[in-house]
């Protein structure tokens, strides 16, 4: 039986191959691009994962929401600034992580530059047939 995170990652592995679709949720200025889901199966039977691909342009921002899974990001270029539960936000730069646990508020979600682009990657697992994102 395969480990928990043989199979998480197998699956990220498997969603960057599917071909990309145009998801509904759009930031202000910016571009949401659903990149696949999958199906999980064995301990995780019930769970979809899905991978989403998001770009803001210089000054670019998400309005507060949240998902209804949980949300592991990494910032693929730029810098965003980020904060769940209207904690204080911190900014991450190129290859830094982020997480927010499920159903938690991403109350900022924003490129921290005025001058450049920034795009992330988010990965979440939640129930089979949720949406990406739920109303705040």
């Amino acid at each position: 039986m395969e480990s928990r995170r043989t199979l998480l990652w197998k699956m990220i592995l498997a969603a960057i191959g599917l071909r990309g679709r145009e998801a509904c949720a759009q930031p202000a200025g910016g571009r949401v691009r659903e990149v696949g889901k999958q199906a999980l199966s064995g301990p995780f039977a019930g769970m979809e994962a899905s991978l989403v691909e998001v770009s803001y342009p210089p000054g670019g921002r998400s309005a507060a929401h949240r998902h209804p899974g949980f949300i592991v990001g990494y910032v693929l270029e730029g810098q965003i600034r980020f904060a769940i539960n209207q904690g204080t936000p911190r900014v991450l730069g190129t290859g830094e992580m982020f997480y927010e646990p499920t159903g938690a508020l991403h109350s900022t979600s924003e490129n921290a530059r005025p001058d450049q682009p920034a795009k992330i990657l988010a990965f979440m697992v939640a129930p089979a047939g949720s949406p990406v994102v739920e109303p705040k």
